[in-house]
């Protein structure tokens, strides 16, 4: 693997969690192997791995642009790593706040709701 890759398989693994990284990459003739490499370089390596940024910051940063754009699934998948970005509820709530002013109280209002459910299963499964 080259050094960005590397880079950006140690951000994903450290943002998402090994198990997430283990089962995209589980089946390397997946039609999809060619797109897992592409966003382990570019999302993870060039810009996770920057290391200008704080992870927590960077999330905030993912989780706003996700709702802001509707795109609730991957909105999801980031919500939860938040327990390994370091970024609280205040900080989810303060992201979701500048989507309802900067792309749309139907697209925050809906954050909310997909925030409030994973949440809660993170909290219960966490005991």
């Amino acid at each position: 693997m080259s050094e960005i890759r590397d880079r950006g398989d140690a951000a994903r693994r450290r943002v998402l969690g090994a198990a997430h990284v283990d089962r995209s990459r589980a089946d390397p003739g997946a039609l999809n192997a060619p797109f897992v490499d592409l966003i382990t370089d570019a999302a993870w390596g060039h810009v996770w791995g920057r290391g200008t940024i704080s992870d927590r910051e960077r999330s905030m940063m993912t989780l706003a642009l996700l709702a802001g754009l509707g795109n609730y699934e991957e909105f999801k998948l980031h919500l939860r790593a938040t327990a390994n970005t370091g970024a609280s509820r205040d900080d989810i709530t303060e992201a979701l706040m500048h989507v309802a002013i900067y792309a749309g109280v139907p697209r925050a209002n809906h954050a909310f709701k997909i925030a409030e459910e994973i949440l809660h299963e993170m909290e219960t499964e966490n005991g």
